[in-house]
């Protein structure tokens, strides 16, 4: 440790937070372990804005929340540091950029999507979706299922959502409780590693150190606790009763709202295990969008910054669209969607604010002594099982599009090889996978 590290920087005012967080989010591409790394080398390596014990501890919570962990984490930290001022710029401009991007690539898309050149590369991105979800199962399986109880809760999760069509929401009940009733009967069997480690050495002196007291607004208080969930559900129940007086309770926008409100609870795993859950509702019960659109829109939303979850922003503005809100002609189609997937956005991110502004106080309060539970391993497990089943989906849908059937896609299956070795052996990126597949698919397609 030098001499100027020894020392603490300089309190970071309001300003200079607002465009660290603006350009976070412009830049926060690579999914929710590529920004926690981005973060970690700027906020905790260079900046020096908090050390990385307290870093990791508070991410450590985050990893127990529904929600992206990511954004979550950001919102964490921008309140330790300005209070709920900056906890609601650092989530907000975090998703912000991601949600107006997202939405202009779909309009594309929508507009666009048939034409050769589009359609060529959307063919070769789809085997590389498939891949990078058969890649996420793997990644999260290698670590979570650590013994053959977490084995079986996986597998009895697939079958469940595969063979017996079991809604998602009752999937991560009954995990939970096994997890719950298990850390009791069977402690060993439920206890993994403490979410992403512990802190294993200091890069200097940081604002928000160690040893630093926690600050005023970030100490536990019944009347700031009561105000948070009082304001928090006023501002959603507000906005759902407006949708409600203007379209009723079946309309569109009030259903995208309800929906995605309970999405944003059963994020638990991070976006590829709510994916299921988001394909049965916007897919097979309100029809919002198809089954090719939904494998689009996570291809879309692995190629814009923000957290993997803004797929969300993609099926309320395909969804806004498909049901012509607002009228049939190009305007009003635009605006539908862009109505649809700011409804969406909003639904799907209030909890997780509110979860850190509410919950935050709580955490401080055991700084240092923060595991993952049972319940928590049980829910984690059957997710492994779920986002197999959604691998399963994929594959269906992207190497017999026209049915078991149809014809065989041999470039799609050896596509998506490629990719799933690129991404398993050589550690490729997923941005550099998703542009080499869609390049060799539009070479393809205009080679036919």
């Amino acid at each position: 440790m030098t001499e100027d590290t020894q020392q603490a920087p300089v309190p970071v005012g309001l300003a200079e937070a607002f465009w660290y967080w603006l350009k976070l989010g412009f830049v926060s591409f690579g999914g929710p372990t590529g920004q926690i790394a981005m973060m970690h080398q700027d906020l905790v390596e260079r900046r020096r804005w908090i050390s990385e014990r307290r870093f990791l501890h508070a991410l450590n919570y985050c990893m127990l929340l529904p929600g992206p962990e990511a954004t979550q984490l950001a919102t964490y930290i921008g309140w330790m540091m300005h209070r709920t001022r900056g906890g609601i710029i650092a989530g907000v401009l975090f998703v912000l950029p991601s949600m107006f991007i997202l939405m202009a690539f779909t309009w594309i898309y929508l507009v666009f999507g048939n034409v050769p050149l589009v359609a060529g590369i959307l063919y070769g991105i789809k085997p590389a979706v498939t891949a990078i979800v058969v890649f996420a199962a793997y990644r999260i399986g290698s670590r979570a299922l650590k013994n053959g109880v977490l084995w079986a809760i996986s597998a009895a999760a697939f079958v469940a959502i595969f063979a017996f069509r079991v809604p998602f929401p009752y999937i991560v009940l009954a995990a939970g409780i096994i997890g719950a009733i298990g850390g009791r009967v069977a402690p060993s069997r439920f206890v993994t590693g403490g979410g992403h480690g512990a802190a294993g050495r200091s890069y200097g002196a940081a604002i928000i150190d160690d040893d630093t007291p926690t600050p005023a607004h970030a100490r536990f208080a019944w009347p700031r606790f009561i105000g948070f969930s009082t304001a928090g559900l006023a501002l959603w129940a507000g906005l759902m009763l407006w949708l409600y007086a203007l379209h009723g309770w079946q309309g569109t926008l009030t259903q995208i709202g309800w929906f995605f409100t309970k999405a944003a609870l059963l994020t638990f795993g991070g976006a590829y295990a709510v994916l299921p859950y988001v394909y049965q509702g916007g897919v097979e019960t309100y029809g919002w969008l198809t089954p090719t659109q939904m494998i689009d829109g996570l291809a879309l939303g692995e190629t814009t910054p923000g957290p993997l979850i803004m797929i969300v922003t993609f099926v309320g503005f395909v969804g806004g669209w498909t049901k012509q809100l607002f009228g049939a002609d190009a305007a009003s189609l635009v605006w539908a969607g862009v109505a649809g997937g700011a409804v969406a956005t909003f639904f799907t991110f209030l909890p997780s604010y509110l979860f850190i502004l509410i919950g935050g106080p709580l955490v401080e309060a055991t700084h240092g002594d923060l595991k993952f539970t049972a319940p928590l391993t049980g829910i984690t497990a059957a997710v492994v099982g779920v986002i197999l089943n959604l691998a399963a989906f994929f594959t269906w849908h992207v190497l017999w599009p026209g049915g078991f059937g149809g014809r065989f896609e041999w470039f799609s299956a050896l596509a998506g090889l490629a990719a799933f070795i690129a991404l398993i052996k050589y550690k490729a990126g997923i941005i550099s996978v998703i542009l080499a597949c869609g390049a060799a698919g539009l070479a393809y397609t205009l080679l036919l």
